[in-house]
């Protein structure tokens, strides 16, 4: 936690589940206290939020919450006047749409920002899709590094996963990287064409939920065997050549 002037607010970190579950397995009560505690949030989409609110029985009504909306095209302008109220003593939370805020999530710049005016930063413990991923992938945990969404060309997108792959072998280190979810099957394919036959690659599927699937191979055993079908479902995509 940053510390910042006793008379500003503090941001919170609030992270929510990876997906719909019948119960909640990812955020523990402590979270879900200091959430309740709070009448002021960022939030990427104000319907999901009042969704999520109303799933950890937020106890104060919708109507009274004072949402503000939080993604990419949020003015500079607005994200000086969230910070405002920060500075007037106002404590408020960064609510991401799934998982862990400012992780590949538009929040990382009002963090940023709050650093540079000395405002308290709180992260609250919850779900990484990311790190959740690269625990059951049994590849290196010492050094990894996430890339975010890989190029959609195809000939861009070979090249890059070459250069991935080189990346790992030189550096020895484990490459993390997503897919919007109709683009799982296409991704998968072109990772076990593209790379040699003994780079390990794991498919780190709906975490946390109750068809979470975590699949480690080399190259060469997912060539042998039937591709799944991980089409619409949420994925992390890890590669590691041998160790």
């Amino acid at each position: 936690m940053t510390t910042g002037n006793d008379q500003q607010g503090k941001l919170y970190l609030v992270p929510t589940p990876l997906g719909k579950t019948p119960s909640n397995n990812s955020l523990p009560p402590a979270v879900i206290e200091t959430v309740h505690t709070l009448d002021t949030f960022l939030v990427e989409n104000i319907q999901s939020a009042l969704r999520f609110f109303q799933w950890i029985k937020h106890p104060i009504p919708d109507y009274k919450l004072k949402l503000y909306v939080l993604n990419k095209k949020t003015s500079a302008e607005e994200k000086n006047d969230y910070l405002d109220l920060l500075q007037k003593g106002s404590r408020v939370g960064i609510v991401s749409e799934a998982g862990c805020p400012a992780i590949a999530d538009p929040g990382a710049e009002m963090v940023k920002m709050a650093h540079s005016r000395g405002i308290a930063v709180v992260p609250l413990v919850g779900p990484s899709s990311i790190l959740l991923a690269l625990m059951g992938s049994g590849m290196n945990g010492q050094s990894f590094t996430f890339h975010g969404y890989l190029p959609i060309d195809k000939n861009v997108l070979r090249s890059t996963i070459k250069r991935l792959e080189q990346d790992s072998s030189s550096k020895s280190q484990t490459q993390i990287f997503m897919e919007t979810p109709h683009r799982n099957n296409t991704l998968l394919r072109e990772l076990v064409n593209q790379v040699n036959t003994d780079t390990r690659i794991c498919v780190a599927v709906s975490i946390t939920l109750p068809d979470e699937q975590i699949i480690t191979k080399t190259a060469g055993a997912w060539r042998e065997s039937t591709l799944p079908d991980f089409l619409k479902k949420p994925a992390i995509f890890l590669l590691e050549t041998g160790r």
